[in-house]
């Protein structure tokens, strides 16, 4: 199939890109690679016959119209998005123009391109909307995990954009008809991923003997999904879900934050030793978020028992693999600290 892919360049999405390209498919990948992203996550792929890179904003919707016209997508796959609760903290204005105007001008262009369709081309296409589980806000400790019918309660500016954005793809359906799928993931951790994140963030912070910071009392609780797996349920939903539904995608690794340091902190005592005691000797606690979630947890019931798909990855496997990856790719982390840190240098940083 030819498969539309927004933000191609991010840690998830070119997760995504690489499967649908090992699975045989034409990917378009449009990215406006703002600071999250990094072409050299595709690098293996970069002069695939079936794969092209598309320089450009979801909100310029003049680009985004001449590309569905030129590619005949059969599928959207939308990732593109702000993403970091920290930085829409600081400013909000972004992630509301990112995650919900550009998001709005997907629908309607990807519903004026459908309508024309003929056959089964008009029968088969799918929109396909990858949300978060934060839109669900969060729960106590003896809670329920998130089900797809969880009512929305997002805290953080981040969440709510995400949760106005998977509200228009559901209007968009219930309204124009647009062939929808919505799936909404949890923490994601992997190989490439920006080191802004917690995993890479402790890692790249103990390897460099650096205080190793968690928020408030460390307790907070988060379902912990290896991005492969991610990917790889995408690419099931795309192919096999039910139009107009919704489905949760977890790893079914629920740790606290503390828990979870302490078990990186462990794996890299045994991969990279310290030179004088242990990496756990780093962690130290700082003042907590603002609106902190307390616990995310996904109940995963309904895609593997409609659609055949379960994590194969668990924790502290998946942790080794990273923790691999980040040892053996120093280059790759470097420049993106570097480059940051040139960034903050001119005054061109968020906080």
């Amino acid at each position: 199939m030819k498969i539309l892919i927004t933000g191609g360049c991010g840690f998830i999405g070119s997760w995504v890109v690489r499967r649908a390209i090992q699975a045989g498919h034409t990917v378009a990948n449009l990215d406006a690679l703002t600071y999250a992203a990094n072409q050299e996550n595709l690098s293996e792929i970069i002069d695939n016959k079936n794969y092209e890179f598309i320089h450009g904003d979801i909100c310029d919707e003049e680009l985004v119209t001449s590309l569905f016209k030129r590619t005949h997508p059969d599928i959207v796959i939308h990732l593109a998005a702000e993403t970091h609760v920290d930085k829409s903290i600081d400013s909000a204005s972004v992630f509301i123009n990112t995650n919900v105007l550009g998001t709005q001008v997907l629908l309607d262009v990807a519903t004026k391109y459908w309508k024309h369709l003929d056959g089964k081309r008009i029968e088969n296409f799918r929109f396909l909307h990858v949300s978060t589980d934060e839109v669900y806000g969060d729960l106590g400790i003896d809670n329920p995990a998130f089900s797809e019918t969880t009512p929305y309660a997002p805290s953080s500016p981040y969440a709510a954009s995400k949760a106005s954005s998977d509200h228009l793809v559901r209007a968009w359906h219930r309204t124009f008809g647009l062939p929808i799928l919505i799936t909404n993931c949890s923490n994601n951790y992997g190989p490439n991923q920006f080191p802004e994140k917690l995993i890479p963030l402790v890692i790249l912070s103990a390897l460099a003997g650096l205080i190793i910071p968690i928020y408030g009392n460390g307790e907070n609780v988060r379902d912990w999904l290896f991005v492969q797996d991610h990917a790889d349920a995408i690419l099931t939903v795309m192919k096999n879900g039910k139009v107009g539904e919704t489905y949760n995608i977890g790893g079914e690794e629920e740790r606290t934050n503390i828990e979870l340091v302490q078990l990186i902190c462990k794996i890299l005592d045994e991969l990279k030793p310290r030179k004088k005691g242990c990496y756990s000797d780093l962690i130290g606690f700082i003042s907590d978020r603002p609106g902190h979630d307390r616990r995310y947890a996904m109940n995963i019931d309904k895609i593997r028992t409609d659609l055949g798909w379960s994590p194969v990855t668990d924790l502290e496997m998946g942790l080794k693999k990273t923790m691999k990856w980040y040892l053996n790719n120093i280059a790759w982390w470097q420049n993106i600290l570097e480059r940051n840190d040139a960034t903050k240098r001119q005054g061109l940083g968020t906080k």
